[in-house]
């Protein structure tokens, strides 16, 4: 269906599109009401057609625009008109982390601990608020042109994963940052988004994903089973103290990774102060 040019509820217009995924097609739109642009991402029909899902699209998509943080992007409204299921977000001008890694292959260090930290700190936040995002990945982070990391997709994950849609069909790219829990289909909490948050610091300073396989299932057993070859070891600068959060970040027992996104965030913070690059967050 061609959305440009329809107006949303009669207030949101469709401009143009912007991005698609596996679970939704984004729009950038004009809000007639309050006279700005912003971004409407719409749930494709096998997600629309799903009355679970679509229960917990609407209570965690909710959960979700209580949140305000720097690092996180804000959600302003959910609504569904002649079977459209639409969030709407802030729109934010930038790439994904995943085309930024995609374009410059490894980051420089310090770039990938200031990321990282943007992210914890993020996270900290909506754990605060019992919020998991349960999709932590650089294709759900958008980095924008100052260098400001946004999370998006908070709340809509966790309908995705605890609806009737099968993980491995909806998510296939997302298994490459699944935590072990996540990825045997157990019990997921926050510790589980720190897992993930472990996985994209890895790839930021490697250029490389801890583990790969041909098939999604592949994947999952090797998060369950393989302890990965070590950061540092790959790329030798790396100082000891990063390469030891990534390690414990992704710990396959819960119990031996980080308390919190905090207790991560301030390891990371730790590393740029010794190198006299400390930063700060809101």
């Amino acid at each position: 269906m061609d959305m440009i040019g329809n107006v949303l509820s009669n207030r949101y217009e469709i401009k143009e599109k912007i991005g698609s995924g596996g679970m939704a097609t984004v729009y950038k739109a004009f809000d007639r009401l309050l006279n700005r642009n912003v971004a409407i991402k719409i749930l494709k029909d096998e997600f629309a057609n799903d009355v679970e899902f679509l229960k917990r699209f609407q209570v965690e998509a909710q959960a979700a625009a209580s949140l305000s943080h720097t690092n996180i992007v804000s959600i302003y409204d959910v609504g569904d008109q002649n079977n459209l299921h639409y969030i709407v977000m802030e729109l934010v001008n930038g790439k994904t982390l995943k085309e930024l890694i995609n374009e410059e292959g490894r980051l420089p260090w310090k770039d990938a601990v200031k990321i990282a930290s943007q992210i914890a700190s993020g996270l900290e936040q909506a754990h605060k608020n019992h919020i998991i995002h349960r999709d932590i990945k650089p294709h759900n982070i958008i980095m924008t042109k100052d260098g400001i990391a946004k999370i998006t997709d908070f709340g809509i994950a966790k309908a995705v994963s605890n609806s009737t849609i099968n993980a491995f069909g909806s998510t296939v790219g997302s298994v490459h940052y699944f935590s072990p829990e996540h990825a045997r289909g157990g019990y997921t909490d926050e510790k589980s988004d720190i897992y993930s948050l472990g996985v994209v610091l890895y790839e930021m300073l490697t250029g490389k994903l801890p583990f790969d396989a041909e098939t999604p299932v592949g994947v999952a057993v090797k998060h369950l089973q393989e302890t990965p070859i070590e950061p540092s070891e790959l790329v030798p600068e790396i100082p000891l103290g990063v390469n030891n959060i990534v390690v414990k970040a992704m710990q396959k027992d819960v119990n031996s990774r980080y308390a919190s996104a905090n207790a991560m965030y301030n390891d990371l913070q730790k590393t740029l102060k010794y190198s006299g690059e400390e930063m700060t967050t809101t």
